[in-house]
């Protein structure tokens, strides 16, 4: 059986830019911060690497190489230089865990989006980070980060935007700190970055990064990194049409598309298929040859309902029967066309049963 990859969000394949890149990288194998000539030789390919990622993401100012968007989030979260904090209320898991329990939590309304009055009234309580995705990792809703940094900063707050799922795909969001992730866009999992564009907003802590990351630095990484978004590998516009393909076809078998009036990315679909269950569909699509993912899952194993889901007032029979499909260079119509075979059929038993 030829199977089919079709979670993509969660990572995906190592592009063969990246392994050759990695490959030059171990010639610098010493440690960056060594003061010799093989220390400076790789910290020359650091910089290297540190440079062409700026300038692949069209970033003008600190790139913090980092293990990889969690560790960004957490250092911005841990480290942002105002004495408040606030998150969107559907962001991925690491978000709350790192700002802490007293970080207010702004909602979204039924299509994903930021409750844009509610987010007036925490910006109007002082000054705060404030962390909103650029993409849904659940959902592919696009959050419109360009009208709201103007407010954010007016209130004289500071804007985290969790672009994992978003960069090298689509143009970055202005922002105050980026947290992007390698392996999402056909890098190695490991590594990833903080992007900052003031350093004088940020807590440093001595040792690398000059001075903001303790830790041996990874330059063969780095330029796996760099090498991923220099390729440029994503087809949006062909992508956008297998979502349009991938959505269509779920809604004629009776499927729910999630998030569906709102902005999505192409890479993601977000659907449901009423009166299944989450747990149940991911066996038998796996059986089918098919891996795709669903909601959050605990750490021993079982499904749990999807905090997403729970703040866009999805209702519960659509909830339990969500999965996400997400594409990814190598994605073709035919493979969506399998999936759609598979959905069908599973409907259609579900229906007879």
């Amino acid at each position: 059986m030829t199977r089919i990859y079709l979670d993509h969000a969660a990572t995906t394949f190592v592009l063969p830019e990246a392994r050759a890149a990695m490959e030059r990288g171990f010639e610098g194998w010493a440690n960056p911060s060594s003061p010799h000539a093989e220390g400076r030789k790789a910290r020359a390919l650091l910089e290297e690497a540190r440079s062409a990622i700026a300038e692949a993401l069209g970033w003008r100012h600190d790139v913090i190489l980092t293990s990889g968007a969690s560790e960004a989030v957490e250092i911005a979260s841990g480290r942002a230089r105002v004495p408040g904090r606030a998150h969107g209320a559907t962001e991925h898991a690491i978000v709350p865990h790192a700002m802490g329990a007293s970080s207010t939590v702004i909602p979204v309304d039924s299509s994903g989006l930021i409750d844009e009055a509610a987010l007036d009234e925490i910006l109007a309580q002082g000054p705060a980070l404030v962390a909103i995705q650029g993409v849904n990792n659940e959902t592919g809703v696009l959050q419109p980060l360009d009208r709201l940094y103007p407010r954010i900063r007016e209130a004289g707050s500071l804007l985290l935007a969790d672009c994992a799922q978003s960069a090298g795909k689509v143009p970055l969001p202005d922002a105050d700190f980026i947290a992007v992730s390698a392996h999402k866009l056909g890098g190695p999992p490991g590594v990833g970055a903080l992007l900052v564009k003031d350093l004088a907003s940020l807590d440093p802590v001595g040792g690398q990064e000059k001075g903001y990351r303790r830790g041996t630095q990874d330059a063969p990484s780095a330029l796996a990194f760099a090498a991923a978004l220099a390729s440029r590998p994503y087809d949006m516009d062909r992508l956008a049409e297998l979502r349009a393909k991938l959505d269509e076809g779920v809604k004629q078998a009776g499927g729910v598309v999630i998030g569906e009036s709102s902005p999505r990315i192409p890479t993601i679909g977000s659907v449901s298929m009423p009166g299944a269950s989450s747990a149940s569909l991911l066996v038998q699509f796996d059986l089918a040859g098919i891996a795709v993912s669903a909601g959050s899952a605990c750490s021993s194993g079982k499904m749990k309902e999807s905090a997403v889901l729970t703040a866009m007032k999805v209702a519960p029979e659509i909830a339990a029967g969500f999965l996400r499909i997400s594409f990814g260079p190598s994605t073709t119509e035919a493979d969506i066309g399998a999936f759609l075979a598979e959905w069908q059929r599973i409907a259609s038993r579900s229906q007879a049963a």
